[in-house]
């Protein structure tokens, strides 16, 4: 997957050099196959994050949307025009959007990013979605990937979605995209988080930040750790209970930051899958598990987190259990049963 995107990466910069399109970056994979603990080893999609910049002659405003969201925070995308006029002056082939005429600038020049994927001033996930299935059609015939493998795109409006085949193997891919925002580990992303998010709507993502987590973990940990063992025992333990696997994701999250990683040996791991059933215990008895990224004053230094996400006040991944009469009684059986 990873070869497969950085060539992606290589004719994306190709294709859209001297467009008015996003600037496609290189892509990061994250989620549970790329952290190494899927619970569906047999069913695993790699998701990606492609991070996109801003064309020329363009710049991209991060507006938060305050409207009735207290468990989520959700951001648009204003683009905005920049003047160009000094680059044409150092003879740059690029006419000014902001001060040549339409007429002008219709003859001779490309659309504009606010003409083609933007509704309104904003840019727009669903209108983006289907311009990188098409780059991904048209590109894949020059990967070197297209000589041995069979590409199926799969239907997705948020998100690019396909499958790479031969004769022995299969892979699904998801390429999300976003915008990053400043010189931090959080972006604003095209991955949904409601059942039906506006198409220029982009919910913040704490998804890069979170595999940074795992990935300092796995430079510190010994060989025979199995720290990601307990977790996919966990996860996969989960599947049909009415916890969800970030919840369980969180909670190990936590716990690897308060136990040293040389204590998740082969010879602790009956106590380390106590440590997580008591935490899940208390967890629900609670009716509280705090968010790892939003609000943890205690993340470690090599995270970056704007201040806003930092400072912010946390929120309940069991807030459902909180406010639900129904909610808890079911959760403590199904503790029960676990």
């Amino acid at each position: 997957t990873t070869a497969l995107m950085d060539n992606y990466t290589i004719w994306f910069a190709r294709v859209l050099s001297t467009s008015f399109y996003p600037v496609l970056q290189r892509a990061i994979g994250v989620g549970s196959a790329f952290e190494g603990w899927s619970p569906r080893e047999q069913d695993v999609v790699y998701r990606v994050l492609i991070p996109m910049t801003p064309p020329r002659g363009h710049s991209f405003h991060l507006e938060l949307d305050t409207a009735g969201h207290t468990q989520v925070r959700n951001f648009r995308v204003r683009v905005q025009l920049e003047c160009t006029c000094t680059r044409e002056q150092q003879g740059e082939n690029m006419l000014c959007f902001l001060h040549h005429p339409e007429e002008e600038l219709r003859r001779n020049q490309d659309p504009s990013l606010l003409d083609t994927l933007c509704t309104g001033s904003y840019l727009d996930v669903q209108k983006t979605a289907r311009w990188l299935y098409q780059l991904v059609r048209a590109i894949w015939p020059a990967l070197p990937q297209s000589h041995g493998w069979h590409l199926m795109l799969l239907p997705s409006r948020r998100s690019c979605r396909f499958k790479v085949t031969n004769e022995e193997e299969s892979f699904r891919i998801e390429m999300l995209f976003g915008v990053r925002r400043g010189d931090s580990d959080i972006f604003v992303s095209s991955q949904p988080r409601e059942a039906h998010t506006p198409s220029t709507t982009w919910p913040e993502t704490y998804a890069v930040a979170e595999t940074q987590f795992f990935e300092h973990i796995a430079r510190q940990a010994p060989p025979d750790s199995l720290h990601l063992k307990c977790l996919q025992f966990f996860a996969r333990l989960l599947l049909g209970f009415c916890f969800s696997t970030y919840a369980m994701k969180t909670i190990f999250m936590y716990l690897l930051s308060a136990i040293p990683v040389s204590s998740w040996r082969r010879r602790h791991f009956l106590d380390r899958l106590l440590d997580i059933r008591d935490s899940l215990s208390l967890c629900v008895r609670a009716k509280r598990l705090n968010h790892f990224i939003v609000g943890n004053q205690r993340l470690p230094r090599y995270i970056k987190v704007p201040p806003d996400v930092q400072e912010a006040t946390t929120y309940n991944l069991f807030h459902r259990l909180a406010q639900d009469s129904d909610v808890p009684s079911q959760a403590m059986h199904e503790f029960e049963v676990l």
